[in-house]
């Protein structure tokens, strides 16, 4: 696979110059982007997967849930079905897609939906009854037919955006230039140990305009592994022999964290967002024990849902300077 985007890189000039003409025509207003006259705010990346768009979503549900009406807006990715949809119980990870139904598994106090169009999306959630407060759109940051009022930009610390360059050879969807739209730049996964010096040097290189802050975060697990039975110690798995199943599209840092809590495990790393297909289900339902992530587990579900064998390690996003990131993020909400 390196080997074939290697031998793709005489396409990274015209995917860039179609990307970059398509950005300049927004610019320009050629291309016309719509406002809306409740907040909305964006999360999304320049690269490819696995920068924690989902986990950064849920710190804003949590930070906002108890004083606005929320909603999210993601495309459903590779969900079976079209069109625009609001989660509901009847629906599963493969009608709506195995990140919004984690979102709706998760808070049941706010409006989970999907549209590959967002623009028709968020035109469709504020025609409901009770319209949401605030739109939290996730991985929308290059569909320009929506101009959101707050973009906030990850990059993840092992694998900047400023290094990077734009597909097929690279991961940049666009050029990187593109996050000049951004309002806050928020550099994701960072070690326990990073240091204000690593912290000045990343900002030296993403070089961020005047106003533009830049933050840093890291992803937390927990010390508990659930399924819909219950929970258990984290250490619970300590002296076991158990597979590790991930289906995402970063799954060293999971690696490293049990690895680094001397735990003893087999790993079946598939693709992102993975489907599992009968005789893969079949071969899972002969282990002794499984632990998985949040966003597998819900695609799992179904065929383990009165198992006591599969869990999954929930985690979250913390901020190092979550008390500014706040501010900016409720005083945008508080000026509509």
């Amino acid at each position: 696979m390196k080997l074939l985007r290697y031998l793709l890189f005489p396409v990274v000039p015209m995917y860039y110059l179609a990307t970059w003409l398509r950005n300049k025509m927004y610019d320009l207003g050629i291309k016309s982007s719509t406002t809306y006259d409740v907040p909305v705010i964006c999360v999304g990346n320049l690269s490819i997967g696995g920068t924690g768009k989902t986990p950064m979503i849920e710190y804003l549900i949590r930070l906002l849930k108890e004083d606005y009406k929320i909603a999210t807006l993601s495309r459903g990715y590779k969900r079976k079905t079209h069109g625009f949809a609001i989660v509901d119980k009847t629906m599963n990870a493969s009608t709506v897609g195995d990140e919004p139904f984690q979102l709706f598994k998760k808070f049941d106090d706010i409006v989970v939906s999907v549209d590959t169009n967002r623009r028709h999306g968020i035109d469709q959630l504020l025609t409901l009854e009770h319209k949401p407060d605030v739109i939290l759109l996730d991985d929308a940051f290059q569909h320009r037919r929506v101009k959101a009022g707050f973009n906030i930009l990850l990059t993840s610390f092992n694998s900047l955006y400023c290094d990077d360059i734009v597909l097929p050879t690279g991961n940049l969807r666009e050029p990187k230039s593109g996050a000049s739209r951004a309002n806050v730049i928020v550099v994701t996964k960072c070690p326990k140990s990073i240091s204000e010096m690593d912290k000045q040097q990343i900002v030296d290189k993403l070089k961020p305009l005047g106003h533009q802050c830049v933050f840093f975060g890291s992803i937390v697990y927990s010390d508990k592994i659930k399924n819909l039975i219950g929970e258990k110690e984290l250490k619970y798995l300590k002296g076991k022999t158990f597979t590790l199943v991930t289906g995402i599209a970063d799954s060293k840092p999971l690696v490293d964290f049990l690895h680094n809590k001397d735990l003893s495990f087999e790993h079946l790393n598939f693709k992102d967002h993975h489907e599992f297909s009968e005789k893969e289900v079949e071969q899972l339902k002969l282990k002794d024990l499984i632990v998985t992530t949040e966003k597998d587990f819900v695609r799992l579900e179904p065929y383990f849902r009165n198992s006591d064998k599969v869990f999954y390690l929930p985690i979250e996003t913390v901020l190092y300077n979550s008390k500014a990131f706040n501010g900016l993020i409720t005083n945008f909400v508080a000026s509509f």
